[in-house]
C-alpha cells in the first residue's frame, strides 16, 4: 500500500483538469490522485462546444486528455460518477454508489449547471440547454431535419449556440429579456452592430421578450411570451447563465455564499479543502471565464505541491465572442462613468468600432468590434497601468501608429523583445518567457506542438497569430508549416487535393471519395458532404452524381427557409424583364395560397415571402404553368443578372445591356458554383446596375463593353478588378462562360469568387481568361457542355404530377440528415 498523501479531485471539467496537469509538472510523485467525474467522458475542453456544435471541430479534437494519459501518469479516473459527499471528520469522499474513497487532501471543482427556466414545458423532448458533449449531442441531433429553433438568452453562449444552429441548417430565433445583446459585454454601439451583423447571417431576435411556456405536448413545437405572441420551434436552448454548484460543500458545512467562499490559496474553511473554478466565491466575486480558472488552478497546485509562494489575484481578463468571423472583444469598463472619459474610432462602412475608456490618463476598458487585432496591444497597457495621455491621438489607430514602424522581423521580433513576464495566452495565462523557452529547450517547430507544450493558444485561439510570430521568431527556417488546411476533422486533405483526386481517379460517388481517400468518419459531417457534392457536380455534369441527401436545405426544398418556418420562392426574371403574363400568375398564386408578403429584391426580381411547406409544389406548377422557373435564390448557383435599361431607353446609354443581361441569364442560368454568383450589365459608366460589386461585372463603353470580376456586396464590400475590354457581345458571353467555368473548376467550396481572385490572384485569371485565346474557348465549351445537363428547373420536376396536398416526396427529401447550411 502506497505510503503517499491520497489526494481526490472532485470534478473532472477545465479548472480540475489543469489544477491537475500544474501539480503533475511540480510534483509528479507526492500524491496518490483519484479523480471523479460525473460526465461518462474523460475531460474535454468546454470552450471548444460552440465549434463542436457548428461542425468546425470533432468530438475528438476537443478532448484534452484520453484515459491512456491518467493511466500514465497513475491517476485513478472514475468517470460517470458522482460524489454526493464528503465527511470531512473521517475524511472520505462518499460516491452516489456508496463506495468511500479516503483523502488527505481533496480540491473541489464541481463546476457550474446551466439556469434553466421554470416554466410550463421544461421537460418537454426539444429542451436543452447548452453545457456539455450530451448537449451539443441532442442539438445535432434535432438539427439533422433542418427545421426552426429558438435559443433563450442573448449573451455569449446563447449567440454561440445560435450560430452554431445556423451552420447546422437550423431557422434560428434568438429570444433576449433586455433589449441588448451581450449587454455584459458589449456597450450599446457595439451591440447594436452585432445584431444588424448576426441577422445580416440569418439569424432573427426577439428582443425585450420573455419566455412565458414551451409549447408541446411531447415534444417541443414552439414557445409562447408574456405578451401572447408565440414563435414556432422544433428545439428550444436556454442559454440564459449559469450556477455555481454549491449543494456538496453546503451539505459538507463548508461556508458558501453565491459560490463556494475561498481564501487568496483556494483554501476552503477546512484547510485539508481546496476549492476553484466556476463553483467558487473568491472576495465577492464568481466566474465563468476561463483564464481566471486557470490561474486558479496554478495557486491551487502550487499549494498541493507545497511551494507556497502563489496567491490569486484577479486579473483583467478579455471577452471575446467565439463565433466565425466576427471579431469582438471587450474587458474592463464598457462605457464611461463619471470622472473618465471615452475615445471612440467608428467606421461604419468598414464595419468597424473601436473604444477605451479612459481615468486618470489610463485605460479602464476597451470594447472593439470588426477589427480586435489590437486587443492585446490596449490589455497590455490596461494591465500595467501605462499613462496614454502622450500618444491619445493616436491610441485607436494601434500599436504601429503609436510605436512608428515595427521593428525589423515584425511582430515575431517585436513580441522576442517585450518583457518575460508579457501574457500571450489569456486563458491559459502563459508568458512570453514560457513559450520562448520550452520552444528552445524541447526544439519546436510547428504551432501545434507548441500548443500541445504550453497549453498557448491551446483554448479558444485567439493568441495563436502572436503564439505563431513567437515560434517564427525563435525557430527560424527551421519552422514547419501544414502544406494545405484540411477539408475538415474527417480528413488531413485539402480541397485541392480532394478535387484532384476525383478527377483523376474518376470517382464519381461520395462513399467512393471516402473510402478512396481513407476518410476518419465513414458518412462525413456536414462541412464534408456538401463540398465533395458539388465537386462531384462539377466534375461530372454528364452523370448522375447528384446526391440530395448531401445538399445543404435550402438547396434540398428549392425555397428559403424564413424564421417563422415558412417558405420564400423567387421564381427567375431574365434580366429583371418581365411581362403581363408572368405578373399575373404571380399575382394569382399569392391570392389562391394566401401569401403575406410579395417584395421587389436587389436583384430585379419578385419575392413571395410566407409559403407553406405544403404549398411549395402547387406554387411551383402555377408558375411553371406561366413559364417560369426557379431562381435559384436558395442556391449556391447563379442567382441573378442585374441590368438598367440601357440605349434601348435611356438617354446615356451607348450599349443594350438589357438584352446582352438577358442573354448572360439564359445562358447561365442553373449553373452550381461553389458559392452563390451574381452578375450585372451597365449600359454606360454611370453604372446603375452597379456592376462593379458583382461576381462578374459588364459596363457600356462607346468602344463595346469593359469587364469585371470578383466583386462582392454585403457586409464586407469588395470592388472588382477590371478584367478586360472587348468589342462585342458574343466576347463578352465567351469570357463570361470561360472566367465562371475557371471559378467553378478551381476555386474551393464556400469561396466566393472575391475570396478566390484575392487567393490566386487577377494576373492568373487574366493569363487564362483573356491571354489564352485558346484555353478560354476550352473553358467556354466545357460550360457550355455543363449547362446541357444543368438547365433542368428543379421546381418543374418537384411539382409534376403533385397538387398542394400530394407533397410527400419533397417532405421525404427535406428529412434527410445532412441539413447543415
Amino acid at each position: 500500500m502506497s505510503a503517499r498523501p491520497r489526494l481526490v479531485f472532485v470534478g473532472n471539467g477545465m479548472a480540475g483538469t489543469r489544477a491537475l496537469e500544474e501539480l503533475l509538472e511540480l510534483a509528479p510523485e507526492r500524491y496518490d490522485v483519484t479523480v471523479f467525474g460525473d460526465e461518462p467522458h474523460p475531460a474535454y475542453n468546454r470552450i471548444l462546444l460552440s465549434p463542436l456544435l457548428a461542425g468546425e471541430a470533432s468530438e475528438q479534437e476537443i478532448i484534452v486528455h484520453d484515459r491512456a494519459w491518467y493511466e500514465a501518469h497513475g491517476v485513478r479516473l472514475v468517470s460517470g460518477c458522482r460524489v454526493v459527499a464528503i465527511d470531512r471528520g473521517r475524511r472520505v469522499a462518499v460516491a452516489d454508489d456508496g463506495a468511500e474513497t479516503p483523502f488527505d487532501r481533496l480540491v473541489l471543482a464541481t463546476g457550474a449547471s446551466p439556469i434553466m427556466l421554470d416554466i410550463p414545458g421544461r421537460e418537454l423532448r426539444g429542451v436543452v440547454s447548452f453545457r456539455s458533449l450530451r448537449d451539443v449531442a441532442t442539438m445535432v441531433e434535432h438539427a439533422r431535419d433542418g427545421g426552426r429553433a429558438v435559443v433563450i438568452g442573448g449573451g455569449l453562449l446563447g449567440l454561440e449556440a445560435a450560430w452554431g444552429l445556423l451552420r447546422r441548417g437550423m431557422t434560428v430565433t434568438v429570444v433576449h429579456l433586455l433589449d441588448q445583446i451581450l449587454e455584459r459585454q458589449l456597450d450599446r454601439t457595439a451591440s447594436a452592430l452585432l445584431q444588424r451583423r448576426l441577422e445580416a447571417e440569418g439569424i432573427a431576435f426577439r428582443m425585450e421578450a420573455e419566455t412565458q411556456a414551451i409549447l408541446g405536448a411531447d415534444r417541443v413545437t414552439g414557445a409562447r411570451f408574456s405578451d401572447g405572441s408565440t414563435v414556432g420551434a422544433d428545439l428550444v436552448v436556454m442559454a440564459i447563465g449559469i450556477r455555481p454548484n454549491v449543494a456538496l460543500a453546503r451539505g459538507s458545512s463548508l461556508p458558501c455564499e453565491r459560490g463556494v467562499l475561498v481564501n487568496d490559496v483556494m483554501q476552503t474553511y477546512d484547510p485539508r479543502i481546496y476549492a476553484l473554478g466556476e463553483c467558487v466565491e473568491h472576495r465577492g466575486r464568481t466566474f465563468g471565464l476561463v483564464a481566471p480558472l486557470f490561474d486558479q488552478a496554478r495557486v491551487v497546485a502550487n499549494q498541493l505541491a507545497e511551494d507556497g509562494y502563489f496567491a490569486y489575484r484577479e486579473q483583467p481578463m478579455a471577452t471575446r465572442l467565439k463565433v466565425t468571423g466576427i471579431d469582438t472583444l471587450s474587458v474592463g469598463e464598457l462605457s464611461a462613468t463619471p470622472g473618465a472619459e471615452e475615445i471612440v474610432l467608428s467606421d461604419a462602412s468598414r464595419g468597424v468600432y473601436k473604444k477605451v475608456v479612459v481615468r486618470e490618463g489610463k485605460i479602464t476598458g476597451v470594447v472593439l468590434f470588426g477589427d480586435a487585432s489590437d486587443g492585446g496591444y490596449f490589455l497590455d497597457l490596461m494591465r500595467d497601468g501605462v499613462d496614454v495621455t502622450p500618444f491619445r491621438g493616436e491610441l485607436l489607430l494601434g500599436r504601429g501608429f503609436v510605436e512608428g514602424a515595427p521593428a525589423a522581423g515584425g511582430e515575431g521580433a517585436r513580441l522576442l523583445a517585450a518583457a518575460d513576464e508579457t501574457r500571450i495566452c489569456d486563458c491559459n495565462g502563459v508568458c512570453k518567457a514560457t513559450i520562448v523557452a520550452t520552444i528552445r529547450a524541447k526544439g519546436l517547430t510547428t504551432l501545434d506542438a507548441v500548443k500541445r507544450h504550453t497549453k498557448a493558444g491551446a483554448s479558444c485561439g485567439a493568441c495563436s497569430p502572436k503564439v505563431e510570430a513567437l515560434l517564427e521568431a525563435v525557430a527560424g527556417a527551421a519552422v514547419e508549416r501544414p502544406a494545405v488546411a484540411p477539408m475538415c476533422g474527417c480528413t488531413d486533405l485539402g480541397h485541392d487535393e480532394v478535387r484532384a483526386a476525383i478527377t483523376s481517379a474518376g470517382l464519381d460517388r461520395i462513399d467512393a471519395v471516402m473510402t478512396a481517400l481513407d476518410w476518419r468518419t465513414p458518412d462525413g459531417c456536414s462541412r464534408c458532404r456538401p463540398a465533395l457534392n458539388y465537386y462531384l457536380v462539377c466534375a461530372f455534369p454528364d452523370r448522375p452524381v447528384d446526391d440530395p441527401r448531401s445538399r445543404v436545405v435550402n438547396e434540398r426544398v428549392h425555397a428559403n427557409i424564413q424564421k417563422d418556418g415558412t417558405y420564400s420562392v423567387v421564381p427567375r426574371m431574365f434580366g429583371g424583364l418581365t411581362t403581363a403574363a408572368e405578373l399575373r400568375a404571380i399575382a394569382d398564386v399569392v391570392d389562391k395560397y394566401a401569401i403575406p408578403t410579395v417584395k421587389v429584391t436587389g436583384g430585379q426580381r419578385v419575392d413571395l415571402l410566407g409559403v407553406k411547406k405544403e404549398d411549395l409544389p402547387a406554387v411551383w406548377a402555377d408558375l411553371g404553368r406561366a413559364g417560369m422557373v426557379s431562381g435559384h435564390a436558395y442556391g449556391k448557383a447563379l442567382r441573378t443578372v442585374k441590368t438598367c435599361v440601357g440605349s434601348e431607353w435611356c438617354r446615356y446609354g451607348v450599349q443594350d445591356s438589357t438584352a446582352l443581361g438577358v442573354a448572360l441569364e439564359r445562358m447561365c442560368w442553373g449553373a452550381w458554383a461553389p458559392h452563390k454568383v451574381k452578375l450585372a450589365v451597365s449600359g454606360c459608366p454611370r453604372n446603375c446596375a452597379e456592376a462593379t460589386i458583382k461576381d462578374f461585372g459588364v459596363v457600356a463603353i462607346d468602344e463595346g463593353w469593359e469587364l469585371h470580376v470578383g466583386g462582392n456586396g454585403g457586409i464586407k464590400v469588395r470592388a472588382t478588378d477590371v478584367l478586360c475590354r472587348v468589342a462585342t457581345a458574343e466576347a463578352v458571353m465567351e469570357h463570361c462562360g470561360a472566367f465562371l467555368q475557371l471559378y467553378r473548376e478551381e476555386a474551393r467550396y464556400l469561396e466566393r469568387t472575391a475570396h478566390w481572385v484575392e487567393r490566386v490572384g487577377i494576373e492568373l485569371v487574366r493569363a487564362r481568361v483573356v491571354e489564352d485565346a485558346g484555353g478560354r474557348a476550352t473553358l467556354h465549351a466545357r460550360f457550355l457542355a455543363s449547362q446541357a445537363h444543368a438547365q433542368v428547373d428543379p421546381w418543374a420536376e418537384r411539382a409534376a404530377g403533385h397538387d398542394a396536398h400530394e407533397f410527400a416526396p419533397l417532405a421525404r427529401l427535406a428529412d434527410e440528415p445532412w441539413a447543415a447550411e
